[in-house]
Order: structure tokens, then sequence, then C-alpha cells
């Protein structure tokens, strides 16, 4: 038998698990009548910008599709059957990153009301049902990206027998990577607009708590939460995971000196293989203690996928390595001479992901110095809450960078280039894990809006907030393990680009990137520049669409007295069709600068500049990425730690600077900041897609 075909068979039985987990998540009780209008409401909003929102990216995927259809008529003999299947990858790949968005999206607006109605009963039900809430969206996105990936590779090798079974993957990759791009910029927009209306006009002018039904744009905020964390990270950590064991895949292709299926072109897949199975045993792990700590009974579900993942790491590996011709790499700098080599790799991955998970929990966390120094700082009003919150944002990027750093040298050191594209793929051990931990803090944040609105007893109310304040943190700590996994599966991806232009150069011809190159300097600084000028891009479309809420909410204030006597009830639909506009709007220009940009670049300059182009972007935006996801993280953490009672409570001249830092904060942590990943990410899979013909013919103005 071939093994290979385990490898898309241990991702139906991941899709089989989320199947059996979400029926059990919609088997329990769902509350009394209120609480289900309320939810209707979230989930309908919800259903209508998401379809709408995917109606908006199939134009433009069809638009890309016919542009490779176009590309591969013109190609012949295999070059032409490589694009043909490029061309069926990106559609494929663009599906079923649309479909984890949904995955992830469908269940959470479902277990909302019903971790409300556990609430009632005390902690550890409500956690437990959150979490696996939350799993339904971890196992269904591994498992399908896992399926694309695989499906994909063992068709190509074991049914076609392509003479190029690899390279056609990127195609699903870029696909993954430009759904996850749209689906992130828009849910990003419309989540972060609907929050900062509903919070100025109705904690700040109002003077009335979040979630309070009297606010006209609390649905629009609740609605937010789901498309913008939960469908946008689903397909973000998609693109993540198919990208990086693709990227790891084709560079196990192209290292030999000649092209050939080998070990390292399958070993990525059965360590996805087994991860993903990992992640299924390691839900049972997450429950409370008799401590009650939340944080810590998800983090068993982390540690005890990571710990499962590296004993199965070591017998696969010695499994596939210990026989391993390695005179086929020996011409490479640092290459692998046994399997431990590669082994280390696979750990240092893992520890990538625990070293991210904790500075990210550090610098975002209520229990710690970053977040308690913004909070003081609100003292003093909202000048110094955001110098502070801006200088938190800036240091964070400093332990992350060494975490990367180092395990670049050591991965490196260990078994060469390989070693990092392994070392990434380790990461990915803890995807279901961490995406669960993701959608966990939407699906408790909408439970303690339903709490709110349904008038549900203080001690309900008690609970859901207890856990949502972890779930602040469980949000901005996925994000830090995005932009980390990112950043190393980029420059595995850049390794794929040089390997590629020198086989496409000639044999024995070596690319060399200088720094002393104008042509590289042109890339290097455009690329430098990509990420500051897309933030800023998502920035201003959060501030127009937020105006217009803010406009909107002060007009029902005073044009209908009785919202606020509770005797009339707010026109909440108005509010939500603002956002889905300025969303589907304003997503289409970020969108089509990351498709454009590496093209320009490669064939004004040639493929030197695009290199140069991926090396900026990569430095530049793994920063600003850090900065803006953890300093938004640590304002919204800031103004809840003064909500909890601390310099002066709710209601006080901290609070009210804390809600303007936390207010800034919003659309770095939730828009500009984490979309910034698979900007990285399209910019790579574009530049691999396009490396033959911008080789070829790139440098129009040379």
């Amino acid at each position: 038998m071939d093994l290979l075909i385990l490898t898309p068979l241990a991702a139906i039985i991941a899709l089989i698990a989320a199947f059996i987990l979400a029926r059990g998540v919609l088997s329990a009780p769902s509350g009394d009548e209120t609480m289900n209008s309320i939810a209707d409401a979230i989930r309908e909003g919800a259903n209508a910008y998401m379809n709408r929102q995917y109606t908006t990216i199939t134009y433009v995927a069809i638009s890309i599709v016919v542009v490779f259809a176009i590309i591969s008529l013109l190609q012949e003999g295999d070059a032409a059957v490589t694009w043909w299947w490029t061309t069926i990858g990106f559609a494929v790949g663009a599906l079923f990153s649309a479909l984890s968005g949904y995955a992830g999206m469908t269940i959470a607006v479902r277990s909302n009301v019903r971790v409300a109605e556990a609430a009632k009963s005390g902690l550890p039900g409500a956690l437990k049902l959150a979490f696996n809430g939350g799993a339904v969206s971890g196992l269904a996105v591994a498992g399908l990206a896992l399926l694309g990936v695989a499906g994909f590779f063992y068709l190509f090798h074991s049914v076609l027998g392509l003479a190029d079974p690899v390279n056609p993957l990127v195609g699903f990759a870029f696909g993954s990577c430009l759904i996850s791009l749209f689906a992130r910029v828009g849910g990003g927009i419309y989540t972060k607009a609907a929050d900062v209306g509903a919070d100025l006009v109705g904690k700040v002018e109002a003077g009335i708590p979040e979630d309070d039904p009297r606010n006209p744009a609390v649905i629009a905020d609740n609605v937010g939460d789901n498309v913008g964390d939960c469908a946008g990270m689903g397909a973000d950590l998609f693109e993540t995971y198919a990208v990086t064991a693709i990227g790891a895949v084709l560079l196990g292709y192209l290292l030999p000196d000649v092209a050939a299926v080998t070990e390292l072109v399958t070993y990525p897949l059965f360590l996805g293989a087994f991860a993903i199975l990992a992640s299924i045993i390691s839900v049972f792990f997450v429950r409370m203690g008799s401590d009650g700590n939340i944080m810590k009974a998800l983090y068993k579900g982390m540690y005890a996928s990571a710990v499962i993942s590296i004993a199965g790491f070591a017998y696969i590996t010695w499994a596939m390595f210990a026989d391993f011709d390695y005179s086929l790499v020996a011409h490479l700098s640092n290459a692998p001479t046994g399997w431990l080599d590669i082994f280390w790799s696979t750990v240092i991955g893992i520890l990538v992901v625990i070293g991210l998970v904790l500075i990210t929990e550090y610098y975002t966390s209520t229990h710690y110095k970053p977040v308690k120094k913004i909070a003081k700082a609100s003292e003093t009003g909202a000048a110094t809450n955001i110098i502070s919150g801006l200088a938190v944002g800036m240091e964070s990027t400093f332990v992350p960078t060494i975490i990367l750093v180092v395990a670049l040298f050591l991965s490196y050191s260990f078994a060469g280039i390989y070693g990092i594209a392994i070392a990434a793929v380790a990461m990915l051990s803890v995807t279901g894990m961490i995406i669960a931990m993701d959608t966990y803090g939407p699906i408790t944040d909408n439970a303690g809006g339903i709490a709110e609105m349904s008038n549900l007893p203080e001690e309900v109310r008690e609970n859901t907030d207890a856990l949502d304040a972890v779930g602040n943190t469980t949000k901005a700590v996925t994000k830090g393990y995005a932009i980390g996994s990112a950043a190393l599966a980029a420059l595995v991806l850049f390794a794929d680009y040089i390997f590629n232009l020198e086989k496409v150069v000639g044999e024995g011809e070596t690319i060399v990137f200088l720094l002393n190159d104008p042509i590289v300097l042109v890339g290097v600084f455009i690329g430098g520049m990509l990420p500051f000028l897309f933030a800023s891009f998502l920035m201003e479309s959060v501030g127009k669409a937020a105006g217009a809420v803010i406009e909107e909410v002060r007009r029902q204030f005073r044009e209908m007295p009785g919202i606020m006597k509770g005797e009339q009830k707010p026109d909440y639909g108005t509010c939500v069709d603002i956002v889905t506009k300025s969303a589907l709007k304003e997503m289409v220009v970020p969108g089509l600068m990351a498709v454009l940009a590496p093209l320009v670049v490669g064939f004004l300059w040639g493929p030197l500049a695009l290199g140069g182009l991926l090396i900026g972007v990569i430095a530049s935006g793994l920063m600003v990425a850090l900065m803006m996801s953890n300093g938004g993280g640590a304002w919204d953490n800031a103004k809840k730690y003064i909500e909890d009672g601390n310099h002066g409570g709710k209601g006080s001249d901290a609070h009210a600077a804390a809600v303007v830092g936390d207010t800034v904060g919003d659309p770095y942590k939730d828009t500009a900041g984490p979309s910034i990943n698979p900007l990285i990410k399209v910019i790579n899979t574009v530049a691999l897609i396009f490396a033959t013909l911008i080789a070829s013919v790139g440098g129009i103005l040379l």
C-alpha cells in the first residue's frame, strides 16, 4: 500500500472529529426565547456579511483563474500541465479557504448562546462548551488544509504520475492566501468599525455599559467578533498551514541536484498527519482544575498537543531518515547528516510556539507589567495612555524576534535551510489547539453580550466576563503564533524562490542578492514600505467606517429619545448595513496591492529586485505585525484591568482614557496587524508562481 494515502485519511478523520464535536455542542441547551432572538440576530448578520463578502471575492478569484488559464494555453508540454494544475489548485485553495472561514463562524454563532446558558450553572461547563465550539473550528481548518495539500500531492504523484507533482501545489497555496487576505481585511474592517463606533458613543458619550441593548451598534459589534476573529482567523491559519506545508514540500523537491520525490518531500506531510491526530486527542485534556484557572485549562490542550507531537515526530523521523541517502543534499551548507539533525529541527519549531505564546501573553495579559503600565498611564489622560501603549507595542517586537533568530540559527545549524522549513512545519503541530483558543474568544465575547442584553442575573455575567477576559488574551496569543509562523513560512518560500530561479538560469548557476546592488535595494525599500502602506489603508478604512457608525448612533439617540429610556428599540440593521458596505468596498485596494506589487517590481526591475522585495516585506512585515497586534492587545486589556476596579474603575477619568486607547488599538490588533500575515504570503506565493516568467522576461527598465 502507498503510505501517502494515510496523510489525506488523517485529514478526513479530523473532519469527522470536528463533526462529532459540533453535534455535541449543538445538543446543549440554548436558553430562553429572548436569548435566542439575540443570538439569531447575530447569526443572521454574520451570515449576510459572509455571503456578500465571498460573492465579492469570487469575482476576483474568477478573474485570476481566467488569467492563469490564458497563461496555461500559451504553454507547451510539461509546462502547460503544470500551469493547468496550478490553475485548478488555485480554485480549490480559494474554495477550501472560504469553507474554513465559514466553518469557524458557523459553529461560533451557534455556540455563543449555549455558553451563556451554561454559565448559569458555573464556569467549568461553560468553559468546556466554549472550547469545544472553538475546537470544531480548529479541527475543521487544520483538516481542510491538510486534505487540500496532501490530497493534491497524492493525486499528482501517486494517481496521475505528473513529471512535476510539486510545483502545481503553489496554486493551492496562492488561492488560500488570497482568500485569507480578503477575509482578514474585510472582516477586520467590519469588526473594528462596529466596535469603535459602539464604544465611543455608547461608553464614552452615553455612559452605557458594553453590550447594552440600547446601543444601536451592539448587534454589528457582536457580528464583527465572528466575521473578524472566527472567519478571518480561520482563513488566516488555514493558509498558514497550507503555505508552510507546501513551502517545505517544494523545498524538499528542489534541494537535490535532480528534482525528485524523496523522503524530503513526503516527510512534512506525515508530520502534518500525525500532528492533526495529536490535536484530536488533546481536546480531551482541556478541563478546569480545582484552582479555577481558565488560561491554565486552555494551555493543557496546547501542551498536550506539543508533547504528543514530539513523540510521534521522533518515530516518524527515525523511520523515514535512518537509512536515507544523505549524499543527495551533501552539496548544501549545513546539510543534515542523520535523522537526529532533522528531528531536533521539529523540537525547535514546537519550542518556538511555546515561546511566542508565553511572550505574547506577557505583553497582553492583565496579570503582567506591560498592561498594568498602560493602565497606570491612563490616570493622566488619553495622551499618556496612547504613548505608553505605543511603547509597549514597539518593545514587544524584541523578544519574539530574538526567539525567531535563535530558532533560525539552531535549525539551520542542524539541517540547513531544510531544517528551517521543518521547524516551520513543526509549528503547525498545535494549529488545531491555537485556532480553538482563538475561536473560544469570540464565542465567550458573544456569550457575555447575550447575557447582558438578556438581563441575565449578575452571577451569570460574572462567569461570562471571566471567560471573556481570558478570551482577549487567547486572541492575542493566536495572533502572535500566526505572525511567528508566517515569518518562518515566508523565509521558506523565499528559499523556494531562489532555488526556482537557479533552476531556470541553469545548472551550476547561483543567484546572489547583494546589498550593494542598487537593483536589489530597489526591491528591499519597496518591500519594507509595503506593510506600512498596506496598514495605513486599513487603519483609514476603519476610521471612515467607524465615523459613519458614530454619526448613525448619535442620530438615533438624538431622534429616538425613547431608546435611552428603554421605550424604543434601536434600529440595529442600519449600523450592520453601514459596516458591511464599508468593509466590502475598502478591502479591494489592499488585496490588489498584495497581488500586483510583486508583479510590477518583477517585470519592471527583474528577479533580483523581486527577491529584494521579498526580503524587505518579510523583515518589515514581521515587526509591524508584532507591534500592532501586541500593542492593540495590551491597550484592550488595560481597559479591562481598569474596569475590574483598578485606578478608579468604570466611569473614572482613567477609564475614559483607557477606552480611547483601546479604540486606537482595536484596528491595530484586529485589522491591520493580523492582515499583514497573509499580505506577506500572498506576495511570496505570487513571486513563486511567476518566477519562471519573471526570470525570462522581467527587467523591462534595465
